[in-house]
């Protein structure tokens, strides 16, 4: 199936087999086409869907399945619900997040969806330390991070907290919630001086209705990248 900014198309593709060939995935991206799986790609998106898409979700705020909605409707004004529905996920997730019955991949680790800063050494990316050059300074070796918060992305406590569902607990930039909940039931606060104490409670006296007081995290000091798995939601205001 290939999917296009003209609807959805049933096409027989025939994939290279001599001895110094692409992978199949990788002739599909030589044609233009952006494939749901990379092992066996039975669904394939053209990179003109794709941009498109970006355009509407950036500009109309249009949701994957309301854009694939009508694409259903350009393929068969009169029978779009005959239109199989299965290649949404390509639309909205694609890459590493999805997971497909032929195309069976581990788990990714926390943080591992999230881009790290692509300069700043990496350990087995992009630096081997068993050549590591003693000649050179430490500091070449080195990561310097910054950490900062915003104590004005605040956040109501919901309506309905059962429909609050996580695409990607912890496996973005923000650590996962359950062991962020775990962290902050172990965490002992630091004893302050009477007349500090008075103060905070005061600044937090307004919070009670807030599930979050602000975000903040980790990132790169050089670059301003933010670091995968490190940042998390304020509970108590400027107390972290």
């Amino acid at each position: 199936t290939v999917v296009d900014t003209s609807g959805l198309h049933s096409l027989m593709i025939r994939f290279c087999r001599y001895t110094n060939a692409l992978n199949p995935d990788m002739q599909l991206f030589e044609t233009g086409l952006f494939p749901a799986s990379f092992t066996l790609p039975k669904t394939t998106f053209t990179f003109a869907v794709l941009d498109n898409f970006l355009l509407d979700n950036l500009e109309c705020g249009t949701l994957a399945m309301n854009y694939y909605s009508k694409l259903r409707q350009i393929t068969s004004s009169m029978f779009p619900h005959l239109v199989p529905v299965s290649a949404v996920n390509g639309i909205d997730e694609g890459g590493q997040a999805v997971e497909t019955a032929e195309d069976e991949k581990p788990k990714p680790k926390p943080g591992e969806l999230a881009l790290s800063c692509p300069p700043c050494l990496q350990p087995g990316v992009n630096v081997n330390l068993s050549e590591k050059n003693a000649a050179n300074p430490a500091w070449l070796y080195s990561r310097s991070l910054v950490m900062d918060g915003n104590f004005k992305a605040e956040h109501l406590f919901p309506v309905n907290p059962t429909n609050e569902v996580a695409l990607t607990d912890g496996l973005g930039f923000m650590i996962g919630n359950a062991q962020y909940k775990m962290h902050l039931a172990e965490a002992q606060d630091i004893p302050k001086e009477n007349l500090t104490v008075t103060v905070v409670n005061q600044a937090n006296a307004s919070h009670h209705k807030l599930e979050v007081t602000g975000i903040g995290g980790c990132a790169c000091t050089r670059h301003g990248c933010f670091v995968p798995h490190s940042m998390v939601d304020f509970q108590k205001g400027e107390r972290f």
